[in-house]
């Protein structure tokens, strides 16, 4: 039982509560009105001529991009140029055989060892320091130039405050016709920059550089003549260019010694490293002691061997790079 009980004072009120807070009436439900805006992109069901002007302006650019895309992913599959932030560019122009006769005998396949071309340069990119000018290279630059049409370019890594002109000029002269890349069948571009060793690669997307003078000069030179076919010939080669780079150039004055020591010996008995002619020992052997000691230091058959290489008139780029 309630405590108090109180009549009511009052009947039953039905209240309508609204279903939203404001109410418009529906203007799309009035066919014969036309909205006085300018900016409704419809207006009695049909489109503004304005949208549709802006939706063909937006279709046409979505073809083009599209097709610049297609263009773009066609030559990335052939075509690998070097990413870098360069500073300073130049570029010579090598034309295939010279007057110079080249020394190392036999001919290499370039599509066999570099894979065809499909009609786009192949792009060798060398990064080295200019503190430990790799001085093989030109010398084999010069060789590559004999045999090929090679688009030799120089670069100046933002990394490297200042290079020598001896160093920017080491592949040749700048050429007018540099950027007819079509013309040429390898690209060889070098790029001064801070690394602690001398940095190779020829798929720039696909490959790990190739690390020390000593291995890309070995891929550089089989690029002109193949490896002897001799295991016991190709090993002495091998072991030739390893003493040169590990301990003519990098060691100290006791190993140099013993290099020397053996040097001599081995040139008492042939006229030339590995063999009756010149080959990659030769070669390296020759660019790292001249790197590493005066030539006038050197025993007697050493100095004769090194008259010998310079009378084959390759080693011209190298006196250059030592000053």
């Amino acid at each position: 039982m309630p405590m108090y009980q109180v009549k009511p004072i009052c009947g039953e009120i039905k209240i309508d509560l609204p279903t939203c807070m404001y109410s418009f009436p529906n203007f799309h439900t009035h066919q014969g009105s036309r909205c006085s805006s300018s900016e409704h992109a419809v207006q009695n069901d049909d489109v503004d001529p304005a949208v549709k002007t802006l939706e063909a302006r937006q279709d046409e650019i979505l073809r083009r991009l599209y097709e610049l895309k297609a263009a773009v992913e066609g030559l990335t599959k052939t075509v690998t140029t070097p990413d870098a932030d360069m500073d300073l560019s130049l570029s010579s122009l090598s034309s295939s055989p010279t007057t110079t006769t080249t020394a190392f005998r036999g001919m290499a396949n370039l599509d066999s060892l570099l894979g065809k071309d499909l009609g786009s340069l192949r792009d060798i990119v060398i990064n080295a320091n200019p503190a430990r000018p790799p001085l093989t290279l030109p010398v084999l630059h010069s060789l590559l130039c004999q045999r090929y049409q090679v688009l030799s370019t120089v670069h100046v890594h933002s990394s490297v405050s200042a290079v020598p002109p001896q160093l920017l000029s080491c592949l040749g002269p700048r050429h007018a016709d540099s950027y007819t890349r079509q013309r040429f069948q390898l690209g060889l571009t070098l790029i001064w920059k801070d690394v602690p060793k001398l940095q190779m690669k020829f798929s720039v997307q696909n490959m790990c550089p190739i690390e020390g003078e000593a291995n890309v000069a070995r891929f550089l030179f089989r690029l002109l003549a193949p490896y002897p076919s001799d295991p016991a010939t190709a090993t002495l080669v091998d072991s030739w260019v390893d003493t040169a780079f590990f301990q003519l150039a990098e060691g100290g004055a006791k190993e140099r010694a013993a290099v020397l020591r053996t040097l001599n010996g081995a040139l008492g008995r042939h006229a030339w490293l590995a063999g009756d002619e010149p080959s990659l020992a030769d070669l390296a052997c020759y660019c790292c002691l001249l790197q590493a000691c005066p030539a006038a230091s050197a025993p007697a058959n050493v100095q004769r061997w090194l008259k010998a290489c310079d009378n084959l008139g390759l080693f011209g780029p190298v006196q250059p790079m030592l000053q």
